[in-house]
């Protein structure tokens, strides 16, 4: 009897585990949205600047990036952290310069005419080299400027490998990253390639956090 009122009390904790865990948003779970991510999935045909983005942003994933998102002095054009480290902004910075397009580069540029047309959040009033590509709003204004802007919903269809998505997260802070040529387990959204602390990594996060822009960029428009 004592054996199975143990046995019994031991699958009700269990479930009770199993429950909570699936309530917590998929920030909070990085080890299964990782785990169901990297499943083989099949890949849909895909051409073009599309497959170039998505393969770019493939093979950067490394779980072992230090998230950090401290301010560093660095080389321009072509500046970087150290490898080991980056944050959100990152995996879109080095994605695209995979493909000989710098938006450290771009991103300045488009500032040092436009300033006023970017987000005046940090006080500052001059662009930096160092952090202005390194910041979701200042991207997201970029994308809007010579990319092509999409609506933020809710249907997966809406989304293509190669499109760029920003969230705002419970903290709200935001976020970004990089739609690829892989399915979710249940072949019903993309994933994503992003770093949310957890290094550069695939998930399936398309829908995890608030969505708050949707955007598309081959460098094809660049600013004057």
């Amino acid at each position: 009897m004592r054996s199975f009122l143990l046995l019994l009390l031991i699958v009700v904790v269990l479930l009770s585990a199993a429950v909570f865990y699936r309530k917590l948003p998929a920030w909070q779970q990085p080890a299964i949205a990782i785990q169901e991510a990297t499943k083989e999935e099949k890949e849909l045909p895909l051409h073009g600047f599309r497959k170039k983005l998505s393969d770019a942003a493939i093979s950067i994933i490394d779980n072992t990036i230090i998230y950090d998102g401290s301010y560093y002095s660095i080389g321009y054009p072509g500046g970087d952290v150290d490898a080991r480290k980056g944050v959100c902004t990152d995996v879109i910075v080095r994605s695209y310069r995979k493909l000989g397009i710098d938006l450290q580069e771009l991103v300045h540029k488009d500032m040092q005419s436009n300033f006023a047309k970017y987000p005046q959040m940090w006080g500052r009033r001059s662009p930096d080299t160092n952090i202005d590509h390194r910041r979701v709003p200042n991207l997201a204004r970029f994308f809007e400027r010579h990319g092509e802007s999409y609506a933020a919903t809710h249907n997966a269809e809406d989304y293509r490998p190669g499109d760029i998505v920003t969230w705002i997260l419970s903290n709200n802070l935001t976020h970004i990253g990089v739609v690829v040529n892989k399915k979710s387990a249940d072949q019903k959204r993309f994933l994503v390639v992003h770093n949310i602390g957890g290094g550069q990594v695939l998930a399936d996060c398309l829908f995890a956090y608030k969505l708050t822009g949707h955007y598309y960029y081959d460098g094809s428009k660049k600013p004057d």
